[in-house]
């Protein structure tokens, strides 16, 4: 069964071969010069004298729910705009930027990783906002094994099955944690697998590493079916980003700066308001209160980031790890999934570009 989940999966070859099922459309290319320059001739930095032309934005989220999607900010912000809000649920962030390759999406939330193989496969995507961390943040992100595995201790990985979804953030936070102990991606054995298809079986204890998140590991945990090797703390990944289609991007600034506000708005809510969170996941995501409980006791509220150079430079080294280390084919540049610096001005509140 699990092997032909993983068959299923067309987006997962961009792992091994760089190359994937995207829309032709996204292999040619950005849009001209003279579009950009009247972009920018419109971002004078209120939302109303930013282009919108659309009145469908098709939102992309992950299977863990999302808290922007369950308090309707946008929904609130927008209507009044006459613009309908359409959510499309993924099970990871590499099938949603196989969504947006598709046409299916136009902006959505995935970790660090996803865009970059979907600019390795030449998706025509765009960076649109970043997430900052703490000292705290990837504490809900594990490599795990079953009770009553023989491996005590993460140096005994070496030569194992590590179960997680190729092209995912666990992609970055497998090899990073390898590198800290002297290890390579080569020493291990991957299975690619979706996070919530590979749960049962790894409850039942069928598979012998598993790389998750919550609420999934909050999950197994309450039953007593997990044990934590380590986590993804200290790991330096830049955060998860909203990511846009590029010609969606282009066309419609003042949406953007819109999301980027309601998102921004939301972390301040969020962190102060921890106990309706935790109703929302109950309600929402349909979690027993001390799954929900476990979940909030490791989610983090920092905040946006916005894309500064030095989020640019963090991006682009991950990506050339991930190509220094062979898991990508060639060398991509983060830049080439840009908008213009003077446009993220013009729709980034200053405090957040750090």
């Amino acid at each position: 069964m699990v092997l032909t989940m993983i068959k299923r999966r067309r987006f997962l070859n961009v792992a091994t071969s760089g190359i994937s099922g995207f829309s032709l459309a996204y292999l040619l290319g950005s849009c001209s010069q003279q579009n950009q320059q009247n972009i920018l001739n419109s971002a004078t930095g209120s939302s109303s004298s930013l282009d919108i032309k659309t009145k469908v934005l098709r939102m992309g989220y992950q299977s863990a729910g999302d808290l922007v999607r369950n308090r309707k900010v946008l929904e609130k912000r927008l209507e009044p705009l006459g613009i309908k809000v359409e959510w499309a649920q993924f099970v990871q962030g590499p099938q949603l930027m196989e969504g947006m390759a598709a046409g299916r999406v136009d902006v959505g939330s995935v970790g660090e990783t996803p865009p970059i193989f979907a600019q390795v496969a030449g998706s025509d995507l765009v960076y649109v906002v970043g997430t900052q961390r703490n000292k705290r943040t990837g504490r809900s992100s594990v490599i795990a094994v079953p009770p009553e595995s023989p491996l005590k201790k993460f140096e005994e990985i070496k030569g194992q099955e590590v179960y997680f979804q190729k092209g995912s953030a666990s992609h970055y936070f497998i090899l990073r944690a390898l590198q800290s102990i002297g290890l390579t991606i080569k020493d291990i054995k991957i299975k690619s697998i979706p996070t919530i298809e590979a749960r049962a079986a790894f409850i039942e204890g069928k598979i012998p590493v598993w790389m998750t998140g919550d609420p999934h590991y909050a999950i197994a945990e309450k039953m007593g079916r997990i044990r934590v090797l380590r986590d993804s703390v200290g790991l330096d990944s830049p955060g998860a980003y909203y990511i846009a289609d590029r010609k969606f991007a282009e066309q419609n600034p003042g949406l953007l700066k819109i999301l980027i506000e309601e998102l921004h708005g939301l972390d301040k809510w969020a962190e102060a308001n921890r106990d309706e969170v935790k109703k929302l996941m109950i309600t929402e995501q349909k979690l027993d209160e001390d799954v929900a409980a476990r979940v909030m006791s490791r989610r983090t509220f920092v905040g946006r980031r916005g894309l500064s150079e030095a989020l640019i430079a963090e991006q682009q080294r991950v990506a050339d790890l991930f190509f220094q280390e062979g898991v990508i084919p060639k060398k991509i540049n983060i830049r080439d999934a840009l908008l213009p610096p003077d446009l993220y001005a013009a729709i980034t509140p200053a405090e957040i570009m750090v």
